[in-house]
């Protein structure tokens, strides 16, 4: 038996964050999705410690700025793109407004730092996010088009293909032949 799980990210890694910093006794508050504010003094050794416990995890902890700021944009476009009370809304105009900072300067900055536009991250977010609706077999490509506000199903459909290399058919095809595949090597 197969079972398909859904999951948000931003629960996973709290919980790993909790329990990690919880086995080495410290105080701590999470603001956001991104930023941990330790209540007390942290030693360099208990540092290193987190630091390679979380990479474990794929977990980084962003020293410079710049990197803070990136990991911040990115995280607020999971968000926006994972959470249904912006299924209406502009993008670019939530990520402005919830970084309080012109969405020129977010763009402008978050390719100096990564050398790709914000434009393309966001696109391959939301095909991440279309690939885990369509596995959760709950939605209609129509559905799914409107959840990521696409302005059509045709527009979700070329950027999927686009990105992807196959149709969202296609896509589901392969997974459901690669899940029988596993079962009957089981």
């Amino acid at each position: 038996m197969n079972l398909v799980i859904g999951y948000q990210v931003h629960v996973l890694i709290r919980k790993i964050i909790d329990n990690e910093l919880g086995k080495l006794n410290v105080k701590f508050k999470i603001h956001n999705y991104s930023q941990i504010e330790i209540l007390e003094e942290l030693p360099c050794t208990e540092l290193e410690t987190l630091t390679l416990r979380l990479a474990e995890y794929g977990i980084q902890i962003k020293e410079s700025q710049r990197d803070q700021f990136i990991q911040k944009v990115k995280n607020t476009v999971t968000e926006i793109i994972c959470n249904e009370d912006y299924y209406s809304l502009k993008l670019s105009n939530v990520i402005s407004e919830k970084l309080n900072l012109s969405y020129g300067y977010i763009s402008n900055a978050f390719s100096e730092q990564t050398l790709s536009t914000l434009e393309n991250y966001i696109i391959l977010q939301k095909i991440e996010r279309a690939k885990t609706l369509l596995l959760c077999n709950e939605y209609t490509l129509s559905e799914i088009a409107f959840m990521l506000n696409y302005s059509s199903v045709g527009h979700l459909s070329s950027q999927f293909k686009k990105i992807t290399g196959i149709t969202s058919t296609q896509f589901i095809k392969i997974i459901k032949r690669r899940n029988c595949m596993t079962e009957e090597r089981s």
